[in-house]
């Protein structure tokens, strides 16, 4: 293995990457919270949605450094077919790397939730003052903000995390959030994988992506969101405790460092599915 060759400058900006978008969307978790303390569910949600589309953003950048990346590898397959292989598990690895530093972004995440909060719950009040979501960014331009931003960093302790519990949340929310985090954090990067499995459709295996995605997306959409949103719902009406909205982000955050290191195990079986299903669609199979 070359060494020069495998870490690259777009593999090291590509885990960097990787790590800001996990981290952003565990960070986005605590904005039911943030809502529900706040009394102000509708603007938590907007905030939330501002941190997705963040972390939509910075995935516009992820995609070119792996395609980068791809491309190498193809090239020297095409060249060298007797290196194929040697290819394919070079590339395999540099992508595992990438997966791992999202799983990294994850726990980071999960770790500075209540700063998270913090940051909500200011967003939420400067949003209140200015009636503009633009001006109350701006504030984290104020030395005074940022002062007190670095002054909520601050790591949950161990009697807090033990006093979380997950009575009276359904067990399957969190099964189902660890799966469908795993698929998620290596749905696109295992599209890529397919593409210098079988350089013959790589472009092809690319554009199927969604394949697995979708998948993922589907569940999301059914159990993990509407179920998170219902708990909040009712804490934000009285009908549960604070605490147990509390719990049910924690542990989100926790299945979904889980998640991602399941992905890690998904990610060689995903790729295969869809170089199988890239050949089909071109009629190889």
């Amino acid at each position: 293995m070359n060494i020069a060759v495998f870490w690259s400058s777009q593999l090291l900006l590509a885990m960097l990457l990787n790590a800001a978008v996990q981290a952003i969307q565990i960070g986005s978790y605590a904005a039911r919270l943030a809502g529900v303390v706040s009394g102000r569910i509708a603007t938590s949600i907007s905030l939330f949605n501002l941190f997705v589309t963040a972390s939509r953003l910075a995935s516009l950048f992820l995609t070119p450094m792996l395609g980068v990346l791809t491309d190498r590898a193809a090239q020297v397959s095409l060249a060298q077919p007797d290196l194929a292989q040697a290819v394919v598990s070079q590339f395999t690895l540099q992508v595992r790397l990438i997966v791992a530093a999202g799983t990294l972004g994850t726990a980071c995440g999960a770790f500075l939730l209540p700063t998270f909060l913090w940051l909500f719950l200011r967003g939420i009040h400067a949003f209140e003052r200015t009636g503009s979501v633009p001006q109350a960014l701006l504030r984290l331009t104020d030395p005074r903000v940022l002062l007190a931003l670095v002054r909520s960093l601050r790591l949950p302790t161990r009697a807090r995390l033990r006093s979380l519990s997950i009575a009276g949340i359904p067990r399957r929310l969190f099964v189902f959030n660890t799966l469908v985090t795993g698929i998620y954090s290596i749905g696109v990067v295992a599209a890529f994988v397919a593409s210098v499995i079988d350089v013959r459709h790589r472009a092809t295996a690319i554009g199927l992506s969604g394949l697995i995605n979708g998948i993922a997306t589907v569940s999301f959409t059914l159990i993990v969101d509407p179920t998170s949103a219902y708990i909040t719902d009712q804490a934000a009406r009285g009908e549960r405790p604070i605490e147990q909205v509390k719990a049910m982000v924690a542990y989100l955050a926790g299945t979904a460092v889980l998640g991602t290191i399941l992905g890690q195990l998904l990610l060689v079986p995903a790729a295969q599915i869809i170089a199988f299903a890239a050949a089909v669609t071109n009629g190889s199979h």
